[in-house]
C-alpha cells in the first residue's frame, strides 16, 4: 500500500496494490497496522455502498457534527469520481482549503477524510459505484452540510453547475461562513 500526504497533510491519498494473474487480481484495500503507521488510529464500524446513475451527481459537502463525527475512508469501485474534503477545523492553518482527488475502479485510489472535514463527490461517468467506510454510525440529526459552490472554497468540479445533480438538501445547505464552528484544530487529529 502506498500512502501519501496531500496538501492538507491530515487527508491522506492511499493507493493499495494490485496482485494480478490470469484469473484477475487481489488487493488489500484496508490494512489497519498500514494507517496506524501514519498516525490514523481509526476503527471503522459501518460501510456504505452508493450507486449514481448519471454523471454529474454532485454528493455533499457533508460531515456530521460531535459527539458522532465521521471519518471516512472512500473508494470508487465502478466509474470515476472527483473526491474533496475541507477542512472545517478552527485554528487550522487550512481552514478552509480544500483537496480534490480524482478516484476511479481504474486507479485504485482511496481518500481517507477525518472528523474535522466536510466531504463530498461528484461522478465524472455514468454507473459509479463508490464504497466507504465510516467510523461513526449514521446519525441524522448530527449530520450537517455546507454548499457545494460557496465561493470562498474555490472548488473546481470539472463538470458546469447546469449539469449537476443534487439532492435537494445539498441545495441549501449554507457557505462555510455561515456553519457554527464546531471542530477545532489539534495537530494529530487523525
Amino acid at each position: 500500500m502506498q500512502i501519501e500526504r496531500l496538501d492538507i497533510e491530515d487527508i491522506l491519498l492511499i493507493v493499495p496494490t494490485r496482485r494480478r494473474d490470469q484469473r484477475g487480481f487481489f488487493s488489500e484495500t484496508y490494512r489497519k497496522d498500514v494507517l496506524m503507521a501514519e498516525g490514523v488510529s481509526a476503527e471503522f464500524i459501518q460501510e456504505n455502498h452508493v450507486y449514481s446513475a448519471e454523471r454529474g451527481v454532485l454528493r455533499g459537502l457533508h460531515f456530521q457534527i460531535p459527539p458522532r463525527a465521521q471519518g471516512k475512508l472512500v473508494r470508487c469501485t465502478r466509474g470515476a469520481i472527483l473526491d474533496v474534503g475541507v477542512d472545517i477545523r478552527q485554528g487550522s492553518p487550512t481552514f478552509g482549503r480544500h483537496v480534490a482527488v480524482e478516484l476511479s475502479a481504474a486507479n485504485w485510489k482511496q481518500l481517507w477524510v477525518p472528523p474535522g472535514f466536510a466531504h463530498g463527490y461528484v461522478t465524472l461517468e455514468p454507473d459509479c459505484e463508490v464504497i466507504y467506510q465510516v467510523t461513526d454510525y449514521w446519525a441524522p440529526d448530527c449530520e450537517r452540510g455546507i454548499a457545494w459552490d460557496d465561493p470562498s472554497l474555490g472548488i473546481d468540479w470539472r463538470l458546469s453547475p447546469a449539469n449537476l445533480i443534487l439532492a435537494d438538501k445539498d441545495r441549501r445547505n449554507p457557505r462555510l461562513a455561515e456553519v457554527e464552528p464546531t471542530f477545532q484544530h489539534n495537530r494529530r487529529s487523525i
